[in-house]
């Protein structure tokens, strides 16, 4: 789905990689504020990370759109790894598993989504007959029941697909698709989410697809070197993407501008990144603004303010600020084939969200609603299993830092990740003690005076010296189990 992971794949084709890869006028936002930034490299790398994004840690991305409504895709059986060590991608984009692909994996002959399609619907239904569906099913959404649970789940904040590479729209622009007639929801999607996920005190983001609309170019894109000769280059969407960013923003005031797949060779945004600094400075920008190749090899991103791993945690703690995007089974859109016991679960979903914020990173965790809007309960477990966890264990992780190290492992073989803030050092053991005695050596710690469990706040007995701290653990943490040591 987005470019950081086509990215990866690409640099994984070896020497492939290396040879492949004016009628709008856009609205201006009102700056009632002297401008702070310019549009060039030297200004906008003066914005800061505002604390708000440092420290909120989670976030929830929503994909929903007219691929909810068939909510159908079937991958290939094999890792995205092995089909690039035999290939180009060309495995993958035939059985794509990520469903908000849908239309892309119809028009290709002989995939599993072409024949589904034709099974069920017909040779002669078309996905813009989808709409309607998606219409008269959207009628029953609740954003306040949606934004609730994201909330309750302990959410900073709020992404929503507002335009995906089908070009639909989530809301009613001033700017239509000059290539499809009414080719946006009814109801006003992302004005009505974002009404309620501020009403609950989260910071709204919007993601929009900048790098592909396939009403613009309906190329089908059948490998991973097709991808970005995919992305339409001419004057009038670079112009129809800019107006968008800029509609959105005037309208409804987002904290998160958060592209996908790059944009046209011609496109430049830095303008709006200055333009949208001046008026938010606590905004921030993703990584996938501005990519794409360059003399066949893949271009460097101007400025942004964290990257976005898709799928993947990192080693180590970076400088940089970096968000982890991934969806809870392994669509981002809602896919009605995905069998429970692909998602993760509530514990595997406590330990990747903690080891992303070891290593200075945000959870971007990714919901699928259905067609009218609702969460499917596999992945409602999941959250609401999250939240719990995070509710007894926020102390170790809102408002943290990286610590000197990110993990360790106990003499017994357990896991252990650490966070700090203030004075004190947080240890969070990601697997159940096989002792009640735990044991961690080679500690950067000059003294420790006090130790206490996260959850309950009880004093925990321990000793330390020489680098080596010995405590009696919980022996029923499942999931993960925070202390924090002072």
């Amino acid at each position: 789905m987005h470019l950081t992971r086509l990215t990866r794949c690409l640099g994984m084709l070896g020497t492939m990689a290396s040879s492949l890869v004016g009628c709008l006028q856009p609205v201006r936002p009102t700056i009632t504020a002297t401008p702070t930034y310019t549009p060039t490299d030297s200004s906008l790398a003066t914005h800061a990370l505002p604390d708000w994004y440092q420290d909120g840690k989670l976030g929830i991305f929503v994909c929903w759109g007219l691929y909810s409504v068939p909510g159908w895709a079937r991958g290939p059986g094999k890792t995205l790894q092995e089909i690039l060590a035999k290939g180009d991608g060309t495995e993958w984009f035939s059985n794509n598993p990520y469903a908000e692909w849908y239309l892309n994996s119809l028009k290709i002959n002989g995939s599993r989504t072409q024949a589904y399609h034709r099974a069920t619907y017909g040779e002669t239904f078309s996905y813009d007959d989808f709409i309607p569906q998606f219409n008269a099913a959207s009628t029953a959404w609740n954003p306040s029941e949606m934004a609730t649970l994201f909330a309750d789940v302990g959410a900073a904040y709020v992404v929503l697909v507002t335009k995906f590479h089908d070009g639909f729209l989530l809301w009613p622009s001033r700017t239509p698709n000059p290539h499809r007639r009414n080719y946006a929801a009814q109801r006003d999607i992302v004005g009505e989410l974002t009404s309620a996920v501020k009403a609950r005190g989260m910071k709204m983001g919007f993601y929009y697809s900048s790098g592909l609309d396939w009403t613009f170019n309906t190329q089908t894109i059948t490998n991973f070197p097709t991808l970005f000769t995919a992305v339409p280059q001419e004057a009038a969407y670079g112009s129809y993407i800019d107006a968008h960013w800029r509609e959105l923003i005037e309208r409804y005031d987002p904290s998160i501008l958060w592209a996908d797949i790059g944009s046209p060779a011609a496109f430049d945004p830095r303008p709006l990144f200055a333009d949208f600094y001046n008026r938010n400075n606590a905004g921030v920008v993703n990584d996938r603004h501005k990519m794409g190749l360059v003399n066949g090899q893949l271009s460097s991103p101007v400025h942004f303010d964290f990257t976005t791993p898709e799928y993947q945690v990192l080693d180590t703690i970076t400088t940089k600020k970096w968000e982890s995007v991934r969806g809870i089974g392994l669509s981002f859109g809602y896919n009605r084939t995905e069998d429970v016991a692909e998602f993760l679960s509530v514990d595997a979903l406590v330990d990747t969200f903690v080891d992303i914020v070891s290593k200075n990173g945000n959870l971007l965790l990714n919901v699928g609603p259905a067609a009218d809007g609702s969460i499917p309960d596999g992945q409602q477990t999941r959250l609401r299993g999250l939240g719990d966890w995070y509710r007894a264990n926020r102390e170790a992780i809102n408002g943290t830092r990286p610590w000197t190290t990110a993990q360790a492992t106990t003499t017994t073989g357990e896991r252990v990740r650490f966070t700090t803030k203030g004075s004190a050092v947080y240890l969070i053991l990601l697997d159940t003690p096989r002792i009640k005695q735990v044991t961690i050596s080679g500690l950067p710690l000059t003294a420790v005076a006090a130790m206490t469990a996260v959850p309950d706040g009880k004093d925990i007995s321990f000793t330390y010296a020489n680098g080596q701290l010995t405590f009696d653990a919980a022996t029923t943490a499942d999931p993960a189990h925070a202390y924090r040591v002072r």
